[in-house]
């Protein structure tokens, strides 16, 4: 596993890098593991304060590895498709992986500088912010195949770009580059190949800059807002402040504001 996914820690940063390019950088268990683990490392530590993915190769990854055991044949078994799906105790899905990434109350970024597709776009569409070079381009091909994106896929794109364009990409099974993806809603910003690096750890510096307790407030509301009426959403928004206003991390930003403009 160590030669195809590496997990470090830059600081407050941990960075997880797909790195299988003969094979397109295609996801076998062992790699999403890692993923999983890191994960699990960003939630539980206080010094590690966001994620960055990314990939080296051709490909940012061509999805999941069929071969290498990232989907099974199920052999006509609805009941058993639907339960590796899910996952369990015995075993991470990709599914629920794409779950924690959602659940942990830091910001998670994924860079593609290439190509990404299937079950590596269901995960990015998990992530928080999704950040391209012009060189990526975007696909859910799993049509091609007879099935459907299992794993968060359909569900995400809908609510990220809407039916529109998850009919696009899941029921025609079109892929599209950098530039309608940003048009599209599925990522936030399409840099210059030759500036992407750059771009994206410029990017993961802002977002270090951002108060903690608010950003993990700010990621935690605005899934729940997403899934709730205007009324409701409101009080969320009321409720969120009235968390922050009591945190000392809030009081020490209010104060420096005020003492800056008794200054002017």
């Amino acid at each position: 596993m160590a030669d195809t996914i590496h997990v470090v820690e830059r600081g407050p940063i941990i960075e997880v890098t797909l790195d299988r390019p003969e094979k397109l950088n295609a996801m076998t268990p062992e790699m999403t593991g890692a993923i999983s683990k890191a994960v699990d490392e960003l939630g539980r530590r206080r010094d590690l304060r966001l994620m960055l993915i990314r990939a080296k190769g051709r490909f940012f990854s061509a999805g999941s590895d069929f071969v290498g055991g990232g989907i099974p044949d199920f052999q006509g078994s609805t009941m058993e498709a639907r339960h590796w799906y899910r996952g369990g105790p015995d075993r991470e899905s990709l599914q629920s992986i794409n779950d924690k990434i959602e659940a942990v109350e830091k910001p998670v970024v994924i860079a593609h500088h290439a190509t990404c597709l299937g079950g590596a776009l269901e995960l990015s569409l998990s992530c928080d912010f999704r950040l391209a070079a012009k060189s990526a381009k975007y696909g859910l091909p799993e049509i091609e195949l007879g099935h459907l994106p299992g794993s968060g896929g359909m569900s995400r794109m809908t609510r990220v770009c809407g039916p529109h364009w998850a009919r696009w990409l899941v029921m025609a099974g079109k892929w599209v580059d950098a530039d309608r993806a940003l048009i599209m809603g599925l990522v936030h910003d399409v840099f210059e190949d030759d500036a992407f690096d750059a771009g994206v750890d410029a990017f993961c510096e802002h977002l270090l800059k951002r108060p903690t307790e608010a950003m993990a407030l700010a990621k935690t509301m605005i899934d729940l807002i997403a899934d709730t009426d205007r009324a409701s959403a409101r009080s969320l928004d009321r409720i969120a402040n009235s968390i922050l206003f009591q945190t000392p991390e809030t009081h020490a930003l209010m104060q420096a504001f005020r003492d800056r403009k008794k200054r002017k």
